[in-house]
């Protein structure tokens, strides 16, 4: 397998990762937890689910795979309630499941073509690289307020918690 191919394997399962944890952490929220925030200066879950959804949007689906671009990055930001559980988790999932494709489809030499979202000028790599990066940021965000409002250990890593023996045959892709 070449490297770039790694990468782009990579890649896709992260994002598949990063989205299973945080729909983990929606089904452990109540809607008004999903759009609580303690101050103007913060952002609820439901406002970084929004901007994940926007971001894999433009930088993925619309920079890497050519789609246009129609993302609003101020409403995510600015709304304060509205979409469901349901409705966040099968927004996301349908974008990154869109993303993942795209990301699958990228070619070796496809790579270093350079795009434009956001009007930055950057190789299809440096896209993948920012988006991946960008979603797992905001994934322990969302971890560290659903344990803030549940005080759940959420499980994630609970295989690291096994004997020696047991550990290979349970463990999941830790981030």
């Amino acid at each position: 397998m070449s490297v770039a191919s790694e990468f782009v394997n990579y890649s896709a399962e992260k994002l598949a990762l990063y989205l299973s944890r945080i729909e983990t952490c929606l089904d452990k929220l109540t809607t008004e937890q999903i759009w609580a925030r303690q101050s103007e200066n913060e952002n609820a879950v439901g406002n970084l689910i929004l901007h994940l959804e926007g971001n894999t949007r433009q930088w993925i689906i619309g920079g890497v795979g050519g789609q246009p671009d129609v993302r609003d990055r101020p409403a995510e930001f600015h709304a304060r309630a509205g979409a469901s559980c349901a409705e966040l988790k099968g927004k996301l999932r349908a974008t990154v499941e869109e993303a993942i494709h795209v990301i699958r489809g990228v070619l070796d030499d496809g790579l270093t073509t350079r795009i434009k979202p956001q009007g930055q000028d950057v190789s299809v790599l440096e896209a993948i690289f920012q988006v991946v990066q960008h979603f797992a940021g905001h994934t322990f965000q969302v971890i560290l307020l659903t344990k803030l409002f549940t005080h759940e250990d959420l499980g994630f890593y609970a295989y690291l918690n096994q004997p020696v023996g047991k550990k290979a045959a349970s463990q999941s892709t830790a981030p």
